[in-house]
């Protein structure tokens, strides 16, 4: 089934949104942490200017829910009303782009694929959140405001170059 030429942008901003968004929203671990427990909750501002002929940008507020294996990301525009829900889970991936326009995957990755042209590395981008700086081909991300709730993330392959923003609610 063709996605619409709104429906692509609509589901590429949301996939590059939620890589930026995750990407940038890191927060490093707590070393008092009870337990051990990992956040799964961050909501804030998320940016992304992605280098193609034209250039786009997207901005948005968010909030993401969740893990790498199940969870759930909300895209909200500066008037408080929701963009569109991406929501995964093992096996499953859905767009909910509002008026009961549902577009489903049989994973994330292969969301993040139509959208993007490459699969995001969903558990390196929740260990980002976590605080963990890590290691993904083509990713590069910069945690050294971290602190202040503020991460930046690039995309140097595939193309299209990407620069992701993150400023996350104190």
């Amino acid at each position: 089934m063709p996605l619409t030429s709104r429906m692509r942008f609509l589901l590429l901003n949301a996939c590059l949104f939620a890589t930026v968004f995750i990407a940038g929203c890191a927060n490093p671990a707590s070393t008092t942490a009870l337990n051990d427990l990992k956040k799964e909750f961050w909501a804030g501002r998320i940016s992304l200017h992605v280098k193609t002929e034209p250039e786009q940008s997207f901005s948005a507020g968010f909030e993401l829910k969740g893990r790498s294996e199940r969870g759930e990301l909300t895209l909200i525009s500066p008037l408080g009303n929701v963009l569109g829900v991406l929501r995964w889970s093992p096996g499953e991936a859905e767009l909910d782009s509002g008026n009961r326009n549902i577009q489903r995957f049989d994973s994330v990755d292969a969301l993040m694929a139509q959208a993007t042209g490459a699969a995001v590395p969903l558990s390196a981008l929740f260990a980002w959140l976590q605080g963990d700086n890590a290691n993904v081909s083509g990713w590069s991300a910069d945690l050294s405001r971290q602190g202040e709730g503020r991460i930046s993330a690039r995309r140097t392959q595939p193309a299209p170059e990407a620069d992701l923003r993150v400023v996350l609610d104190q």
